[in-house]
């Protein structure tokens, strides 16, 4: 659902029809979220390029606001997502269309490993990790293909 590193983030459960971005968080880590939460905190981000000491002991100060940190989406194994925009490095890679229609699948049940990962139609698949910020990404459906569904589990049914 979500990468061990963003559980120490606010998260939820991605809706059908929503759009999300592919966004790092301020741990490091990759995962989705909101396009609307995503912007506010990008423009703090880029306000704070150049530091200096006056800055540095406003930012400790204890008066401030809290920084706006954006929602971790959660995504269930086997949701269909739609890639929009993929960028032209990312379609030569992995032999992708602009438009991709791909599933959301985890890698490994690991504890503390990145596990959230894409798989394109034809069957290469891609950590979420390793995606560029900002890609946008529509949820199709929470609903995994019957297809996705490992035989072991049909056969506990």
């Amino acid at each position: 659902m979500c990468d061990y590193s963003l559980h120490a983030f606010t998260n939820r459960l991605a809706k059908e029809g929503e759009e999300l971005v592919v966004h790092r968080f301020f741990g490091g880590s990759m995962g989705l979220a909101s396009p609307e939460e995503v912007a506010p905190a990008s423009r703090l981000l880029e306000s704070r390029k150049f530091w200096s000491w006056s800055r540095m002991k406003t930012r400790f100060a204890a008066d401030l606001p809290a920084e706006p940190r954006p929602c971790a989406v959660c995504i269930p194994p086997g949701a269909t997502l739609l890639l929009r925009d993929v960028p032209l490095g990312l379609r030569r890679e992995f032999g992708i269309t602009a438009g991709e229609e791909v599933t959301f699948v985890q890698t490994t049940a690991s504890a503390n490993t990145y596990r959230d990962a894409l798989r394109f139609s034809n069957q290469r698949q891609t950590l979420l990790q390793t995606l560029r910020p900002g890609l946008r990404i529509l949820v199709v459906s929470l609903e995994p293909k019957t297809d996705e569904i490992p035989a072991l589990a049909l056969s506990r049914v």
